[in-house]
């Protein structure tokens, strides 16, 4: 039985996938992530869905709550990253 199979996709989630980000400087992700996983903390620069670039510092094994766009290369030391989406 698939609990999601009649229910609306929400922004609040939860998120339909994990996708896994390959940071790059140019090119924004294939779906706006309505949040990321990040296996192997560090630095991660990400562009938001506010259009706001902002460099944080996470833990292993983070959950991040926040709309993404883009994660960026130049300055992202994190590792294992993945997109959470509704696509």
């Amino acid at each position: 039985m698939n609990p999601f199979q009649n229910r609306a996709p929400s922004q609040s989630g939860p998120a339909h996938d994990a996708l896994p980000v390959v940071p790059n400087d140019s090119v924004d992700l294939a779906s706006v992530a309505l949040g990321l996983y990040v296996e192997t903390g560090g630095a991660l620069v990400i562009d938001t869905v506010a259009g706001l670039t902002r460099t944080l510092t996470v833990a292993d094994f983070t959950i991040l709550p926040v709309g993404v766009r883009r994660v960026r290369a130049t300055g992202t030391t994190a590792t294992g990253i993945h997109a959470l989406v509704l696509a």
